[in-house]
């Protein structure tokens, strides 16, 4: 479980940087070489997703969105610096809890 959760960060931090990287570079007109990294960041994280050992595609990117949602959070307090409200740390929450419930190992 420790090695999923540290992929989904991974993944979850390759795919934020990335998206915000091409963000940066296409609506605040940053260097087009700022695009470019954001778009191997994103390749990055299409790749590091698949070395999650779970065999369900579906299962490991539903799983996957509800850490987004929390890192995309953490993402926006840290780095954007607009600080998350209580009812998107709630929503966050949830979210992990969906994430645990996803991840449950089955017989």
């Amino acid at each position: 479980m420790i090695k999923a959760i540290f992929l989904f960060i991974l993944a979850g931090l390759a795919e934020i940087g990335g998206g915000y990287l091409i963000w940066q570079w296409l609506r605040e007109g940053a260097s087009s070489w700022l695009g470019l990294l954001g778009g191997i960041a994103l390749v990055l994280y299409g790749v590091i997703a698949t070395w999650q050992s779970f065999p369900d595609f579906g299962r490991v990117y539903a799983a996957y969105g509800g850490i987004f949602i929390v890192l995309s959070l953490f993402w926006a307090w840290w780095v954007d610096k607009k600080m998350p409200d209580t009812y998107d740390w709630i929503g966050g929450f949830v979210c992990l809890i969906g994430v645990a419930v996803m991840l449950w190992p089955r017989s």
